[in-house]
């Protein structure tokens, strides 16, 4: 008889671009604390898409997500002028009880 084989959580090819960071902001953490994650996504990612890559890479199913872009915004630092790229956020909401820890 064959042993099992330990179980390794990887996350399929198809979600691994997905989520591209977690957003580390004060409104971000403020809404952490009612189970409201916010993550940077690919611009190309739509609600299943986060959906999906939230439960493959933290074992959690969430109850809701909304996404939106976030705009490019002109900036001036040092004396020279430059831009901040916009791109894409998700906001994942989670069942009370289930937490995500960024370490």
């Amino acid at each position: 008889m064959a042993k099992k084989s330990a179980k390794i959580n990887t996350v399929p090819a198809s979600l691994s671009g997905v989520l591209l960071r977690p957003r580390i902001t004060e409104k971000a953490t403020m809404l952490g604390e009612n189970n409201v994650y916010t993550f940077d996504v690919s611009p190309s990612a739509n609600k299943d898409l986060v959906a999906r890559a939230v439960k493959a890479v933290y074992g959690m199913t969430p109850v809701r997500v909304n996404v939106s872009q976030v705009k490019p915004k002109s900036i001036f630092v040092r004396g020279k002028r430059g831009t901040k790229s916009g791109g894409k956020k998700a906001m994942v909401f989670l069942k009370k009880g289930d937490k995500i820890e960024f370490v």
